[in-house]
């Protein structure tokens, strides 16, 4: 790898007004606007490296200042010198004796930290000549155990097991590569069924979801029982019996609601069941799962590090991990989550429903698939017809599947005129 030295990092506000048109609604965020704390590492060469953290719109400017404040972690340093121990470098984010006591590992802190962390990775690919999926599926297993903090986990997976994982992937490994390149990734759209639309809305889009070949539906729920079941059976009459449909709650009902309302939606023959309750409730998660069989139920997008998600597979309260790409600290502790649910046998079926996180899950899944668990089986990767335009390299989808992205880095850069124009307050998105 060529010496490249970080010289500065420029944080961006950038927020979309998604909530004009109800994209994103859901029974619990019902007028969010797609928004990021993005971030530019600038260099001494010719490559730049780019992260965002997906936020909701107010608020933001808070990821902005703890951006702000990580900055200092990463400007001045030779790249080489984070990606030859990237676990040290993600703790030097998280682990300051004094600024910890902010998180420690969760909230807003380590969602900056993702980005950043993020952002070293994109500069990293970038560096490398690789896409991201590319770069760790080529790694040694050695290489990408260094980049895995261990610590609080290895109660439920070893790094001896982690290990055993990644060396047992590389048979079949060159059968896997071929069959993603021409195949890619299955997905699931999102697009036809958020909260705040109408019922003609989610036929018309269901029915275009059918001729543009998608099998996977979600729809957001939290309603009344009587508007849930209602919509939840145009989105089952208009897909068929044969095709999946999945239900999202977005956390908003306790324990006891959660049971009783996810059987009354038995009749949809739901997928899986997603964030049915707190996402902090393990227990109570571990509970909805046991008393709404055969209905799986799935979480992860709000869970903020490894340990929690640890902790929801060994109380045995998921049926399907969600991870997110920025709200844990980003490429690292997904590489941990991902080895935690291959040894758990939990399929992975990435949250991407924000600015940016279609762009990024892609790169993990595809990964997930050559190097950990070997499998596309019940996997879907979730996708939302949003913003994609304003990315260098936006995810392409064809009949419902993601295609590999070719170009190097993390996907995740964003124009400059789409920066200058959505930056908030003062783009003239806003203005």
């Amino acid at each position: 790898m060529a010496e490249v030295r970080i010289t500065g990092v420029r944080v961006v506000d950038l927020r979309f007004p998604t909530s004009r048109e109800s994209i994103g609604s859901d029974a619990v965020n019902k007028d969010p606007d797609y928004s990021a704390a993005y971030c530019i590492l600038t260099t001494d060469s010719a490559f730049e490296g780019h992260g965002l953290t997906f936020t909701l719109g107010r608020g933001t400017e808070l990821c902005v200042l703890a951006l702000e404040y990580l900055a200092q972690y990463c400007t001045g340093r030779l790249l080489s010198s984070i990606t030859k121990d990237f676990c040290a470098f993600s703790r030097l984010l998280t682990d300051d004796t004094q600024f910890r006591w902010m998180g420690p590992e969760k909230g807003v802190i380590h969602m900056a930290a993702g980005a950043m962390i993020n952002a070293v990775w994109d500069l990293y690919a970038k560096v490398e000549g690789k896409p991201l999926w590319r770069l760790l599926a080529e790694m040694p297993a050695e290489q990408i155990l260094a980049a895995v903090d261990f610590r609080y986990i290895d109660d439920a997976i070893t790094r001896d097991e982690a290990l055993a994982i990644l060396t047992a992937s590389s048979d079949g490994y060159d059968a896997r590569l071929r069959q993603l390149e021409a195949e890619g990734y299955l997905a699931y759209t999102t697009s036809a069924g958020w909260f705040g639309f109408s019922d003609e809305k989610i036929r018309r889009l269901c029915r275009e979801g059918i001729a543009d070949g998608w099998t996977h539906f979600k729809l957001k729920v939290g309603g009344t029982a009587e508007d849930d079941l209602r919509r939840g059976l145009i989105v089952r009459e208009e897909i068929g019996a044969e095709n999946k449909l999945m239900v999202d709650a977005n956390q908003k009902w306790g324990v006891l609601e959660a049971i009783e309302r996810t059987r009354a939606l038995l009749p949809l023959n739901p997928w899986w069941m997603e964030e049915p309750t707190n996402p902090d409730d393990i227990l109570g998660h571990a509970r909805i799962r046991r008393e709404v069989a055969p209905t799986r139920i799935a979480t992860g997008e709000h869970c903020h590090n490894r340990v929690m998600f640890k902790q929801l597979m060994q109380a045995g309260a998921i049926d399907v991990c969600q991870i997110d790409s920025c709200r844990v600290a980003g490429v690292n502790e997904n590489l941990a989550i991902l080895l935690l649910a291959a040894k758990f046998g939990i399929p992975v079926c990435p949250h991407a429903g924000g600015v940016g996180l279609c762009e990024y899950v892609q790169h993990l899944s595809m990964f997930d698939f050559l190097r950990v668990s070997g499998t596309m089986e019940n996997r879907v990767i979730e996708f939302v017809d949003h913003l994609h335009e304003h990315f260098l390299d936006p995810v392409v989808i064809r009949r419902g599947r993601y295609i590999v992205p070719q170009m190097p880095g993390y996907s995740i850069e964003i124009k400059a005129e789409s920066l200058a124009e959505f930056q908030f307050p003062d783009g003239a998105a806003w203005a």
